[in-house]
């Protein structure tokens, strides 16, 4: 069984999507950021977090993409990574650090100085500089994907749920997406039935009210 801890609505998103995608059984442990309970989990705090409860002894993975990826090795029969070392697999891991480290970077910037950070440190005119890193991301993201249906190869991996999950928030965040084919690319992904089920289950446990 897997569980994973974190805040609805949230990165933990991509954790319960990619989940839904393997086709494997987990609880959801609604806990805020920063609360007691998350720094037991993650001492910075941050969520989400995954509990693998399937050995002799509970293993916590933090980070989203870490996460997502070791998911992907747990169950190599569904075929959402590659093997390591392999040309596939360094594709693999190159979008999901772009994913966060560009794709995703401005969006959390933005919300950052929205509504995170202390009042008294907040850029209210930083939105227009976060705009423009996002446009060149998104302007990146264009020619790596050369019209492909999926990132890499032809079948969803965890780039996908990354990358997916980053252009839903953009969406959320009315971050305008420039580039036809990355508009395209991004309807595909959040038409897929697992982050529905995802979304679903996630309800659910929205309804519990957090921790």
């Amino acid at each position: 069984m897997y569980v994973v801890v974190g805040l609805v609505g949230t990165r933990l998103t991509r954790v319960t999507w990619m989940l839904e995608e393997l086709g494997q059984p987990y609880d959801i442990l609604n806990v805020r950021p920063r609360s007691e309970v998350m720094n037991s989990y993650n001492p910075s705090g941050k969520v989400p977090a995954l509990i693998d409860k399937h050995g002799k002894r509970d293993l916590v993975v933090v980070d989203s993409a870490a996460i997502c990826t070791y998911l992907a090795d747990r169950h190599p029969e569904k075929n959402m990574s590659a093997e390591p070392g392999s040309a596939e697999r360094a594709q693999i891991d190159s979008f999901l650090h772009f994913a966060q480290s560009e794709l995703e970077a401005p969006l959390w910037c933005k919300a950052k100085h929205r509504f995170i950070l202390p009042k008294e440190l907040r850029i209210w005119e930083i939105g227009a500089a976060c705009a423009y890193e996002f446009d060149l991301a998104v302007a990146s993201l264009e020619k790596r994907l050369e019209n492909r249906e999926f990132a890499v190869g032809e079948r969803m991996t965890a780039a996908d749920v990354l990358l997916g999950h980053t252009g839903m928030w953009a969406k959320k965040a009315r971050f305008e997406v420039k580039s036809a084919p990355v508009r395209d690319y991004f309807s595909r992904m959040l038409a897929r039935p697992a982050l529905a089920r995802a979304s679903a289950r996630e309800d659910e446990f929205s309804d519990r009210g957090g921790i």
